[in-house]
């Protein structure tokens, strides 16, 4: 990438101008006048916050002829938080961010706002745009002490997502959920695509097989849903430390969990054990019975359960007892094993394992007139690491987790439930326990015994057996395994506990190795092994892709050399610094016909998602390469500062319409021998009709609004009707870029107007013309409405000022409102002549739907 030198020019020309009108004149053709100053000001504020001027604003423009005018009024748009809402949205777009899963299942994601919101304030903030694709891929990596821009991994995330496939074929799912971060990544960051090569390799096509798969190697260890986050530096260091060891525990990480800064922890937890023993008692079991009657329950000498007879799909024992305790802390639950069981249990299921879905208490004190439900604060076993199912699973309140004990199956196993608050007892009391097994069918407890306590709650738990061994041992007689279950325990509870203690989490829906999908935690261990697929065939693996790139560009690394092992975080850095690195033509090439692209309607090359041999060939290649370059080094990645570059060009500020021979010699404006005429696209057109009629909430960020009502579908994928919608709800009033866009169920008059489909990217809008679109914007619920609270303003400012407001004095306000001038003289008379015959609310409406309001010239 280098810098042509511009054609030479008079002294202080701005070059955008240099370099069209050096291409005009060798076309023998010359730019068009500068745009009228009204026009100017119509075209900056749309342009740059989606939103027309006031009267006010651009009486005010006009009026004032100093040089410096036009310059003043740039910077106090993109100074305004307006501009990053405005502009937000064209990101958006390219990225195809919605508010829902999209796909079969189209689940809403009620976090993702909050990627939405880090975008408008990016853009408000003008951050460097070698920063903003750091941020957006690898946040967590280069910015570890702004845990705030965790939000910014909704970039990943911003696409669909398959849920079906997600549950019934995760390996076919995870390929073509790489495949569309692949896509989404290189085509708005590059404009390249990359994954035209999935499948083999193209003759013409410098980018490769192995590329595309070393790309997909990069998100080989991210999966999308729920990412927890702090913004508070503090909050985040200490919930990330103790969510680590916890981590250790599950992983057995020795290293970590006998670490010197863990013996006085570990030492604090084992002195909490000092003192008398902990004694139970066994409670009788006076009624015992399953929900459903298939199951035989009998109670033995030793006062536990044995179930018998036919094993049910899922059940629920239900046990009453009378105790005479006084002080009850805790209850144990002891599961069995038995000759009659299978594999001697303690579960009824084939391997002898067991699902304890749920576990409940309730008391039934001597003379009040129902039961107490018991709380519990705890929930610990003797065995709780058989891949993530853990006795606190049984007291979640939900049936897809459960505790179990494969594979230490035929041996006893127990679970204390420590209550929340002591329960005091002056007289015998019943107690009456629910069991639930309904995770995993058949996989239901075999033979079972409770019991309770009056001891420290605390002191109570149920030990691991090493753990429990090593404990009556002194420390220096204690073998590894017995060191390593005491520490693991000590460190479980202490990182629970001081998890517990932590203020909730945020939640952003992005792409990190821990995430949240439909409640349940997913954690990649590692990265998956990514391999090349013959002829893209998921069944046809070749060889294991290295993480990278693309080869094809020289001055860079093909493939990354990762110093972190197999760390992901550091093949989304890698892939960061490589398209952020000066030396990349790509990325530069692309931001700035990106954004020329929303300036001008058209960017200097057509497709702004592509730009290889089935793309558009620039018009101006060499202006193009100057801004890259300009852009990079000069600007610093600032998209405010290219922004004035263009908006102060004469380029941006001639009329549109053509100067002589140039309306034929240059018919589809190719060359930019005027500025294009644009219509307003679907949000500007609602934003701007609220502005009008009063009605637009000036609010930034937030949870997004449900412009629509919902009820519950067939399956996960909801019933919406926009129609039915009262636009006098506050959420009414919102910007449309805080409306909840459903993927796969669109607003029907959004849709009129070519909001796009965000299965999709989608770098640029369509602009139809259609007898479907005139009848939606004239006849649509939104506009009828908006016309009224426009009439009503318009008669509540006119009464406001004058006690009888004439016809035409109501005429010239709803002019100045809408087409931000006012009316002649001819048309003041047709219009009145109009409000007289049909009313004032007639005329909002034909005002809303004229050439003058939807158009910017």
């Amino acid at each position: 990438l280098a810098q042509p030198p511009a054609p030479r020019t008079s002294n202080g020309a701005n070059p955008i101008d240099a370099f069209v009108r050096d291409k005009l004149a060798g076309k023998g053709l010359k730019p068009a006048e500068r745009a009228d100053r009204r026009t100017q000001v119509r075209r900056l504020y749309f342009n740059l916050h989606g939103l027309p001027p006031t009267p006010e604003q651009v009486e005010a423009f006009v009026e004032d002829t100093s040089a410096p005018a036009y310059e003043r009024l740039v910077d106090a748009l993109l100074n305004s938080p307006r501009y990053g809402e405005r502009w937000a949205r064209h990101w958006l777009d390219a990225i195809h961010f919605a508010d829902t899963h999209g796909c079969e299942h189209d689940a809403l994601r009620p976090n993702a706002w909050r990627f939405r919101d880090y975008v408008i304030d990016s853009f408000n903030r003008d951050t460097p745009w070698a920063r903003f694709i750091r941020e957006q891929l690898a946040a967590d990596v280069f910015f570890p002490d702004q845990p705030e821009l965790t939000t910014a991994l909704g970039f990943i995330g911003a696409g669909p997502f398959e849920l079906s496939r997600f549950s019934t074929a995760p390996k076919t799912f995870a390929y073509l959920d790489r495949d569309d971060m692949v896509t989404q990544t290189m085509a708005a960051f590059a404009s390249v695509t990359a994954n035209c090569a999935r499948c083999h390799d193209h003759k013409s096509d410098p980018i490769t097989q192995e590329d595309y798969y070393a790309l997909q190697a990069v998100f080989a260890g991210v999966g999308k849903g729920d990412v927890e986050y702090d913004e508070d530096l503090a909050l985040h260091r200490s919930r990330k430390r103790w969510k680590q060891l916890a981590r250790a525990v599950e992983t057995d990480d020795a290293d970590v969990l006998l670490e010197k800064e863990n013996k006085a922890l570990i030492a604090e937890w084992e002195k909490g054990f000092e003192g008398e023993t902990v004694e139970w008692t066994v409670l009788r079991p006076e009624t015992f019975i399953g929900k459903d009657g298939m199951a035989s329950l009998k109670r033995l000498e030793d006062d536990s359960i044995l179930a018998g007879d036919k094993v049910p799909v899922a059940e629920v024992y239900n046990v009453t007892a009378t105790t005479s305790m006084t002080n009850i802390t805790a209850i144990r639950l002891e599961v069995l094993p038995d000759d009659s069981l299978p594999e001697k249990g303690p579960g009824r299921n084939a391997n002898g394992n067991l699902h304890l879905s749920g576990f409940e208490a309730r008391v039934f004190k001597d003379g009040a007139d129902g039961s107490q439900r018991l709380g519990f604060v705890r929930a610990t076993s003797d065995w709780d690491q058989s891949g993530g199912y853990v006795v606190a699973n049984a007291m979640d309140g939900k049936t897809n987790t459960s505790w179990a004990v494969y594979p230490r199956v035929g041996e006893a196993h127990q679970a204390v439930f420590e209550l929340s608050k002591p329960i005091a007892l002056k007289k015998p009391a019943k107690l009456a326990f629910t069991l639930k097994h309904q995770h995993l069918p058949k996989h239901v407890i075999g033979r079972f015994r409770l019991s309770v306590t009056g001891a420290d709650g605390w002191r109570a738990q149920a030990l691991p057996k090493l753990a429990e061994e090593g404990m009556k041992l002194p420390e220096t007689e204690r073998n590894e395994e017995q060191k390593l279950a005491i520490a693991k325990r000590a460190i479980w509870v202490r990182s629970n506990e001081e998890l517990e203690t932590l203020p909730a989490a945020q939640r952003v829906f992005a792409a990190a190795p821990e995430h949240f999908v439909e409640g349940r935690k997913h954690l990649f261990d590692e990265p998956k092994k990514v391999h090349v697929l013959k002829r893209g065939d998921i069944e046809q693996p070749g060889e294991e892709a290295k993480p990278g790139a693309l080869a094809a560009i020289d001055l860079l690394p093909g493939r990354f050399e990762l110093n972190e092992g197999r760390r992901e975080s550091s093949r989304r850095a890698g892939l960061a610094d490589w398209l952020a690195a000066r030396g990349n033509p790509l990325t530069w090439r692309s931001v700035v016909n990106r954004v020329w692209h929303h300036h001008f309607g058209r960017g200097i090359c057509d497709t702004p998602n592509d730009f290889g041999r089935m793309g558009g060939e620039p018009t101006h290649p060499e202006l193009l390469d100057w801004l890259a370059v300009w852009f990079r080094d000069e600007a610093g990645g600032s998209l405010k500062a290219l922004h004035r570059l263009i908006l102060t060009s004469e380029t941006y500020r001639q009329s549109s319409f053509s100067a002589g021979e140039a309306e034929g010699a240059d018919a589809g404006n190719h060359w930019l021998s005027r500025m294009n005429r644009r219509r307003l696209d679907a949000e500007q057109f609602r934003d701007a009709v609220r502005q009008v009629s009063g009605r637009l909430d000036g609010r930034i960020g937030g949870p997004g609004v449900e412009q629509f009502t919902r009820k519950k579908g067939p399956q996960v994928s909801p019933v919406l009707d926009y129609g039915a919608f009262d636009w006098d709800k506050p959420e009414a009033a919102r910007r449309s870029v805080y409306r909840i866009v459903w993927r796969g169920i669109s607003d029907p008059f959004l849709e009129a107007l070519d909001f796009p489909d965000l299965g999709l990217l989608a770098p640029k809008r369509g602009q139809s013309v259609s007898s479907l679109q005139s009848l939606a914007m004239f006849n649509n619920d939104f506009v009828l409405h908006h016309s009224d609270r426009l009439a009503k303003r318009i008669q509540y400012l006119c009464t406001a000022a004058s006690r009888q407001a004439s016809a035409a004095a109501k005429v010239r306000l709803a002019v100045r409102l809408t087409y931000q001038r006012e009316p002649g003289k001819g048309e003041l008379g047709v219009l009145t002549g109009f409000v007289e015959k049909h009313g004032m609310v007639a005329l909002c409406r034909t005002l809303l739907n004229s050439n003058e309001f939807l158009f910017v010239d």
